[in-house]
């Protein structure tokens, strides 16, 4: 405990050092303590992760790879106590995952599945949503992928309390991206909510299921209720496989 206590006290300025061979050791710490002694580092959760954002935007390769591992143990420790600090990180994660540096790429692509993974996936769609129209197609699909994850987590009862018209009309936007990565995510999120669809309907309509086509001709005019014409036709093509 005494040595996490020596770190922890000189730990924010190390973060801001202009030396960035000593952020880099202070970005190792943070893992450390994350890792081991996460309550020690609680109380000054939002300055460290601010100081982290920081790195993450810095154009030496190797600081920033640091970071990015240093925010995914972040979001793994701390999860949900993460969301008052995670959006400038989250925005950052995803420009990385989106750029040509290979080994950095695949180190944000990493943390944003640890994101997916830990922090509630209601939660964390509500901060994700901000990014599914942005001007960045990259970025869009690497969005479309986290809320995809994050969907499948939801399970029925979730994507019913969060919003399957919200949720349908992000797919449905996005089936019709530029990437090919941002078109299959949408076409996955759109199957799982077609699926959940069926399943909520089997589960508290079950006397109208003597009908072979309650479900098709339910979910056809659902799509058809919520979405602008072309975007329902898009969606109902992708879906058409469950029928």
């Amino acid at each position: 405990m005494n040595s996490s206590n020596r770190l922890k006290e000189t730990l924010l300025d190390r973060l801001d050092s202009k030396d960035w061979i000593v952020v880099c050791e202070a970005l190792n710490h943070v893992r450390q303590l994350s890792i081991f002694h996460k309550e020690a580092m609680l109380p000054m959760l939002g300055n460290v992760t601010t100081l982290v954002v920081k790195s993450l935007k810095n154009p030496r390769s190797a600081l920033c790879k640091t970071a990015i591992m240093a925010s995914s143990d972040l979001i793994k420790a701390y999860q949900d106590q993460m969301l008052d600090f995670i959006d400038p990180m989250l925005l950052q994660l995803l420009l990385k995952a989106s750029q040509d540096k290979r080994f950095v790429c695949e180190a944000a692509e990493k943390a944003l599945i640890m994101t997916t993974t830990c922090i509630s996936p209601n939660l964390l769609l509500q901060k994700l949503e901000l990014y599914v129209k942005h001007k960045n197609p990259r970025i869009r699909a690497k969005v479309s992928m986290c809320i995809c994850r994050s969907v499948h987590r939801l399970g029925v009862e979730g994507i019913k309390e969060y919003g399957l018209d919200a949720l349908i009309q992000m797919a449905a936007t996005q089936l019709s991206d530029h990437l090919p990565e941002a078109r299959e995510a949408a076409r996955k999120l759109s199957l799982e909510l077609r699926a959940a669809y069926d399943k909520y309907v089997s589960n508290h309509q079950m006397e109208e299921m003597s009908n072979p086509t309650y479900n098709s001709d339910a979910w056809e005019q659902f799509c058809c209720m919520k979405l602008s014409p072309g975007n329902a036709q898009a969606v109902l093509r992708v879906t058409s496989a469950v029928i």
